[in-house]
């Protein structure tokens, strides 16, 4: 009979860190996980800035997703366009966020899976809702899976592009699946409130 591991689900809402070593754990998402995201580095960097123009390119094709960037950004300081017909993917305000995007796939595959780096993540969902960053800016949670879920898809098919070997490709599969799932925890965590 197997032996059942204790879970302080209350922790789990409270405790950021241990959340993370639930989720992880339970996933299984481990060091060979994050080994293989690092080692995925220097295939996939290239690769960044026409993973970000796909996203832009899929979020300015429906009204309910570049609507939110009619908002100030936060960090943003430049002028925020008028209306969706004025709004181009050219515009300062998405070429900031295209820069934050950008920096996040690069942060992925480069940093250590540390607390600051569980803090990062974390912080990607809540500066999504009114609880961080602008407070003009709530993208409705619908947006975020939808948003989530192009962007598993774009890295599964720019990581089967890459042309790696089976066992490395497998790798960084199940991976890159583990942490997206870990991350769409954390911006889903942030919705309960709103």
């Amino acid at each position: 009979m197997q032996n059942i591991k204790h879970i302080d689900e209350v922790r789990l809402e409270t405790d950021l860190a241990y959340r993370f070593g639930y989720l992880a754990e339970f996933i299984g998402f481990a060091e060979a996980d994050i080994l293989a995201i690092h080692h995925s580095a220097a295939a996939l960097g290239p690769h960044v800035a026409g993973l970000v123009d796909a996203v832009y390119d899929k979020l300015f094709g429906f009204d309910a997703t570049k609507r939110h960037f009619l908002k100030s950004q936060s960090g943003y300081a430049g002028s925020v366009p008028v209306d969706l017909q004025t709004l181009t993917v050219d515009h300062e305000i998405i070429q900031f966020r295209k820069q934050h995007l950008a920096l996040y796939l690069v942060n992925l595959v480069s940093k250590p899976y540390d607390q600051k780096m569980v803090t990062y993540l974390d912080q990607i969902g809540k500066i999504h809702t009114v609880h961080a960053g602008s407070p003009q800016l709530n993208v409705p949670l619908v947006q975020m899976n939808a948003l989530m879920g192009f962007v598993s898809d774009a890295l599964t098919q720019t990581i089967l592009s890459l042309n790696l070997n089976r066992t490395e490709e497998i790798a960084c599969l199940l991976a890159f699946n583990k942490l997206l799932w870990i991350q769409n925890d954390l911006i889903n965590r942030h919705y309960q409130a709103n």
